[in-house]
């Protein structure tokens, strides 16, 4: 038998840091570094909430980071 995660709707920031392996500091600054277009944008967010479809990104964006870190 194969166990596998059950699949969620919307995940925490840190439950999304954890997801994507990544830490809470780490997700905030791809977040405001790569999404975001004003700081305060960030600021008018109470609690992140992010959808599957978000964790794609932010891990495609995670990997093009470690990318270009490892080829400069």
């Amino acid at each position: 038998m194969i166990l596998t995660k059950p699949n969620k709707s919307q995940y925490s920031e840190a439950e999304a840091a954890a997801e994507i392996g990544v830490s809470i500091d780490e997700l905030r600054s791809l977040v405001k570094s790569q999404v975001v277009d004003k700081e305060e944008d960030l600021n008018n967010v109470p609690q992140a909430i992010y959808q599957p479809s978000d964790l794609v990104l932010i891990r495609f964006l995670v990997q093009m980071r470690h990318f270009t870190s490892s080829t400069a």
